[in-house]
């Protein structure tokens, strides 16, 4: 799900193309200002932005931040295999593959309808090595291979929430079972208010990874906004320098924590577990309008 789109998006002569999909009713609205554009939309949130002539181009805010993950989580242009969990409408998937020809890629979207919807009218390159699968996330997570990814990313919603069974210490080990040695494990989530959510998040990937960071916007960070944060952890050393220079130089300027004032943040908050998990906090009324 996404927060806050970079720039606008009124109709000029292509039509908005609606279809009910296992999740809700999806929307594919056209950006007039970037001829071959859309945002795609799940009962009125957004969820993806994609631009067919420019797969380089990441419009939703949190979608930049990942971005700057996989810019930074091997050498510029290498190939690299990466997991999506959550395909929406693969624009990380493309924008690695733009960027880093001839990766391997594996995403895991539950909503098929919604696939065949993106497949239909926003289509891949056909040279680009990425895999989708139908299905639950974890349970697709569960079917690859150990030691596979150099990137997990997770960035899935139901209604809006990040279902339970995606927050755990279980499945973070899930996760770190797929991942190579040096491998990042990338999130996207959503809180607000006290942030707790956020705090438990935090906790138990702390206890799951050596190195923990977020970058968000200050406002969401402060308790002043619900939106959306980015996790990244790893086992050996995140540029945490770098990333926080590419984050706080994007068109909406987000901070980064990291090491001890996170651990201050999350102080107190137990480890989430299959058995006390719960979904991410609704989105207040009116917070995509």
């Amino acid at each position: 799900m996404a927060g806050r789109r970079q720039g606008g998006g009124r109709t000029r002569d292509r039509e908005t193309i609606s279809a009910p999909v296992d999740g809700g009713q999806a929307e594919l609205r056209p950006d007039r200002e970037r001829p071959r554009a859309w945002t795609l939309l799940l009962d009125g949130a957004p969820q993806s932005y994609v631009d067919l002539a420019d797969p380089g181009h990441l419009d939703f805010a949190y979608q930049r931040t990942l971005g700057h993950v996989i810019d930074l989580v091997a050498p510029p242009g290498r190939p690299v295999r990466v997991v999506h969990l959550g395909g929406g409408a693969l624009t990380l998937a493309r924008y690695t593959a733009h960027t880093r020809p001839r990766s391997t890629q594996q995403a895991v979207e539950a909503d098929t309808a919604l696939t065949e919807l993106v497949r239909a009218h926003l289509p891949l390159d056909r040279t680009w090595r990425i895999k989708v699968r139908g299905g639950d996330a974890r349970a697709g997570l569960a079917k690859l291979p150990e030691d596979w990814a150099d990137l997990v990313i997770a960035d899935v919603f139901a209604g809006a929430r990040t279902p339970a069974h995606l927050t755990t210490a279980e499945f973070l080990a899930e996760a770190r079972r797929v991942l190579a040695p040096g491998g990042w494990y990338a999130a996207n989530v959503t809180d607000g208010g006290p942030l707790a959510f956020l705090r438990g998040q935090i906790a138990t990937l702390r206890d799951a990874f050596a190195e923990v960071a977020l970058a968000a916007d200050p406002a969401v960070l402060r308790g002043r906004r619900f939106g959306n944060i980015v996790l990244l952890a790893a086992d050996g050393p995140l540029p945490v320098a770098e990333f926080t220079r590419r984050v706080a130089t994007d068109p909406h300027p987000g901070r980064v924590d990291h090491g001890r004032p996170l651990a201050d943040f999350a102080a107190g908050a137990p480890v989430v577990t299959d058995t006390t998990a719960a979904p991410s906090p609704q989105p207040p009324a009116r917070t995509f309008d």
